[in-house]
């Protein structure tokens, strides 16, 4: 199979534009959800207790419904039923670039204006068996039109939502389908929350979770309170994990394994072994996890600092993957220039640059690893900040995530307290990624990766700035507008900076 050829991107004038916002609207009021808050629009500054048919967290809810008529317990959960909408749209005006797709190599951002989007629907079921045990199920959409076909951008690609073989018509899949078992050991007793993949009751401060099933890696690893949920906070994926955590799982983002999770009052270990892609970046998982397999482990500390808290995590990974070496295609290439990414006989990203090297002639038993570092505080109540900083080896390609080998993300969060707006929140991130020296050298020759691939590169680190304000319009409904300046796309200094604009609309049932 080869990768499929990368999307023209549209342009848009104004008026296009609006039109594409006024569907995205539209698209919005599917939901019966969306029109019961509507109705409820005069008590939106009220208090939970003046509201009825609030989940936990304040929100309206088809569980705060039920509960409202004494049909469901918010406190100690059987089973429950949420959901969310989310529609990002996107427009990048033209920016300068020295060049585009040299010599036929097919992998770069395109520098006229366009406009992209993605709009994602996702229902959570979930309901406990016996004791400990947890049955979840999450079937999800996603329409989407990307960029210049995904292409172009490195670790900082702009809407986090964006999946490497979306359509722009209509698609559900399953996304998460889990048995998750706690055995309890004692220490603290807490309440736990409704919500989405999460059953209210009782959990105790020491405790062994074990998890298998399919489902989302970074559901598990690598959490952030103010880098992490991306459907409310950035929308630019440099800030939804590492950039440059290579972690095993399909082309949408999912994996298939096991996990799990020890903690132990303010520590926390967890370990997980999950499926990759049968190959680099593509849908089918390879479930022989004996032989290929993404393994992972992760260290927390929770702390208290000034009566703020905060956490640091410690994330290593190690990859076994039929990968292709950046140098073993360079000095394939090197030795007999007929094998070359026009002649590959197996899977290939489709290049039409016969003067170029390519991942396909070397792909191998590989093995990749990473190091990384997670860190979180509060500085008030209505202030946080965070950083991220991760180490892969960057000898080999990107396997299921960025084509970053080194990233680093760092920012905060502030809460509208202050201006009396308590659920709107502001936040500014600044993220770095590089890629190693091997890499560079095959990119220059005309190579290309999952993602970038200009045809030649003057190397520079790929740089954003994330800037984003979130409104609170009602129960459940949020706008957020997001600007990003990107420097470098694709680690290449000869072409842009590049701006994006987004839009993100956001209700949660």
């Amino acid at each position: 199979m080869t990768y499929p050829a990368p999307v023209q991107p549209y342009s848009y004038g104004f008026y296009e534009l609006t039109q594409k916002w006024q569907h995205a609207l539209s698209w919005l009021k599917f939901s019966k959800i969306l029109l019961l808050a509507a109705c409820s629009a005069t008590a939106v500054q009220a208090d939970s207790a003046d509201y009825p048919e609030l989940n936990d967290q304040g929100e309206f809810s088809l569980m705060g419904t039920l509960a409202d008529h004494g049909w469901h317990d918010l406190q100690d959960e059987r089973w429950n039923i949420y959901g969310q909408g989310t529609y990002i749209g996107s427009y990048q005006p033209s920016f300068p670039a020295a060049y585009t797709n040299l010599n036929g190599t097919p992998n770069s951002l395109l520098p006229n204006s366009a406009y992209g989007f993605t709009a994602t629907v996702t229902i959570y079921a979930g309901f406990k068996a016996w004791k400990g045990a947890e049955f979840y199920y999450a079937p999800e959409m996603i329409s989407e039109l990307p960029f210049s076909g995904l292409k172009g951008v490195g670790g900082s690609i702009q809407n986090f939502e964006l999946q490497k073989n979306g359509a722009e018509s209509a698609s559900w899949y399953t996304s998460r389908a889990i048995y998750r078992q706690t055995l309890s050991f004692g220490g603290t007793e807490s309440h736990v929350n409704s919500g989405p993949m999460q059953l209210a009751g009782a959990v105790n401060s020491r405790r062994f979770v074990f998890t298998a099933g399919a489902f989302s890696i970074l559901d598990i690893f690598d959490k952030n309170t103010y880098a992490g949920d991306l459907r409310h906070q950035f929308t630019n994926m440099a800030f939804l994990t590492n950039a440059a955590y290579d972690f095993a799982a399909d082309a949408r983002g999912y994996t298939t394994g096991l996990a799990g999770e020890f903690y132990y009052d303010d520590w926390a270990f967890r370990f997980a072994r999950i499926a990759g892609p049968m190959d680099p970046n593509e849908m089918s998982r390879n479930l022989n996890i004996l032989k290929y397999y993404g393994d992972q482990i992760e260290l927390e500390h929770q702390h208290v600092i000034k009566d703020q808290p905060g956490a640091i995590r410690i994330l290593g990974y190690r990859n076994r993957e039929q990968s292709g070496s950046f140098a073993d295609a360079i000095a394939t290439f090197q030795t007999d220039p007929n094998k070359n990414a026009t002649t590959c006989p197996g899977f290939s990203y489709g290049s039409p640059n016969a003067a170029a090297p390519d991942l396909c002639w070397v792909r191998k038993a590989n093995i990749k690893m990473g190091i990384g570092i997670n860190m979180e505080q509060s500085i008030t109540s209505d202030i946080g900040v965070f950083f991220r900083g991760m180490y892969s080896d960057g000898k080999t390609e990107v396997y299921s995530y960025t084509s970053a080998d080194r990233s680093l993300s760092l920012g905060g969060i502030m809460k509208g307290t202050s201006w009396e707006r308590q659920k709107d929140s502001i936040g500014l991130g600044y993220a770095q990624s590089w890629i190693s020296q091997s890499h560079v050298a095959y990119l220059s020759m005309g190579g290309i990766d999952g993602f970038i691939g200009d045809g030649a590169i003057t190397y520079k680190p790929e740089q954003v700035v994330d800037i984003y304000y979130q409104w609170h319009v009602m129960k459940s409904v949020w706008l957020t507008a997001d600007y990003q300046h990107l420097a470098n796309p694709g680690y290449n200094a000869d072409r842009g900076p590049v701006n994006f604009y987004n839009g993100r609309v956001h209700l949660e049932f």
